[in-house]
């Protein structure tokens, strides 16, 4: 059985209405997110106070079940910030209200899908000695922050103008990615196409490898049935055909600086970034990837303009 590919007859784009939204990135917005960047990185200054929520404790720790000592259930030195989510929630509220110097008894109910299966939905006694109490003390906004974070030269003027530029690019590409969403829909619904079952079903199964090496899975069966992905497999094949028959129609040709600008973002401000590049020059996979998403930028252009 032979299928025959569709005839398509593109409606015009002239009738698609797109949203653009508008945002801009304030003086308050770099302001709050270098108050974010002060939170990532806060000095730890002793106290001589109780232990409270967001305080570092560091703690030595011996844990018992039916009492006998278990695998990773004691440590000296330990530290960890209560609130944090780090350590499961019983033991943190033990040492919640310790000074150091204290020493505490904890019981710990570990949950049936705890990650070790040696101590998983059980009861632990752990013995607790709280050895220092540390509370959050926020960086100042001096050269030694700004350097940090990469800039060393122009202080906080130049840390904000990096951080304005870094907020403006994500803002820019959530945009592009609305209007994009806008127009792959619009095409879509604006030109059905009775695709062929054959490409249908190659869809699905490339769908269904790539949500397998997503997931780390080998086992197929662990997968969703073919059924629930024939409808985004429908759609994603209708589409390629309208798409390219655009860029057929309109002789859309890639334009090697909007490669060059994708592999920029790829590459982004990574320390190896010369070596990623080249591994990327060199994967004929990886570069039709991004000659592919440049031509869709082509093409979103194209039908915005």
């Amino acid at each position: 059985l032979i299928e025959v590919m569709p005839e398509i007859t593109l409606n015009p784009v002239s009738d698609i209405a797109i949203e653009r939204p508008s945002a801009e990135i304030t003086d308050a917005d770099v302001a709050a997110m270098l108050e974010t960047m002060r939170k990532q990185r806060p000095d730890f200054v002793p106290v001589e106070r109780e232990a409270g929520e967001n305080d570092r404790v560091t703690v030595d720790f011996e844990g018992r079940i039916d009492g006998e000592l278990f695998q990773g259930g004691s440590a000296t030195g330990f530290p960890f910030v209560i609130g944090q989510g780090r350590m499961l929630k019983e033991f943190e509220d033990g040492v919640r209200g310790a000074k150091a110097g204290e020493t505490r008894s904890v019981t710990v109910n570990f949950p049936a899908d705890y990650g070790s299966e040696q101590v998983a939905g059980k009861t632990a006694l752990f013995s607790i000695t709280v050895q220092k109490v540390e509370e959050q003390k926020l960086p100042e906004l001096d050269d030694a922050f700004c350097a940090a974070f990469g800039v060393s030269e122009g202080g906080l003027e130049a840390l904000q103008r990096e951080v304005r530029s870094s907020m403006q690019r994500e803002l820019d590409n959530a945009i592009r990615g609305k209007v994009r969403t806008q127009v792959l829909d619009a095409l879509h619904d604006a030109n059905p196409i009775e695709v062929p079952k054959g490409m249908v079903a190659e869809a699905m199964q490339s769908m269904q490898i790539d949500l397998a090496r997503r997931m780390g899975l080998k086992d197929f069966s662990q997968l969703p049935k073919n059924d629930a992905l024939e409808a985004p497999a429908r759609r994603r094949v209708a589409l390629g055909l309208v798409v390219g028959e655009i860029v057929r129609a309109q002789d859309l040709k890639v334009d090697r600086a909007r490669v060059n600008a994708r592999l920029n973002e790829a590459v982004g401000d990574h320390p190896n970034s010369d070596e990623m590049r080249r591994q990327y020059l060199q994967n004929a996979e990886a570069m039709r990837q991004i000659e592919s998403a440049a031509l869709e930028d082509q093409l979103i252009d194209w039908v915005l303009s």
